[in-house]
């Protein structure tokens, strides 16, 4: 089954759920070591938190890589959206609750082109990987 026609499926897969853990460490090192390095958790995090979401969600399904990673985009945006309606507080949420950080409190353009960097780098590795695989396998075939 090619990549582009594949469907939803569970299947587990340790590489994407290795990434899934390593992103996810260096995500706790920015919010906890790093936070007084203002760009790097504001930047770097929000680039980041997307391919750990598509690696949490891609360690457990197998689906289409673009396709998640558009959902992944549209999912981080309306975050970003709720962020600018305060749905955390509205919500009852206070800071320092969980919910509150997850949600978020203020919205910023600068948050959604980190989101779209973050997909599209990973839909370019993706692109790539699967280049590679191919060469390889007109090599052997």
């Amino acid at each position: 089954m090619s990549a582009r026609h594949k469907s939803l499926a569970f299947g587990f897969s340790r590489v994407h759920a290795l990434l899934a853990v390593m992103v996810f460490a260096v995500e706790v090192v920015i919010a906890t070591q790093l936070s007084h390095v203002s760009w790097i958790r504001a930047y770097l995090g929000d680039v980041l938190v997307v391919v750990l979401i598509y690696a949490a969600v891609r360690s457990v399904l197998r689906v289409n890589d673009y396709a998640l990673l558009l959902a992944v985009f549209v999912f981080a945006c309306s975050i970003e959206v709720m962020q600018h309606f305060h749905m955390a507080e509205r919500l009852g949420f206070v800071r320092g609750d969980v919910m509150y950080t997850v949600i978020g409190n203020t919205f910023s353009w600068g948050d959604i082109a980190c989101y779209a960097v973050g997909c599209a780098t990973t839909a370019l590795l993706v692109l790539a990987k699967s280049m590679l695989f191919s060469a390889q396998r007109q090599k052997v075939g």
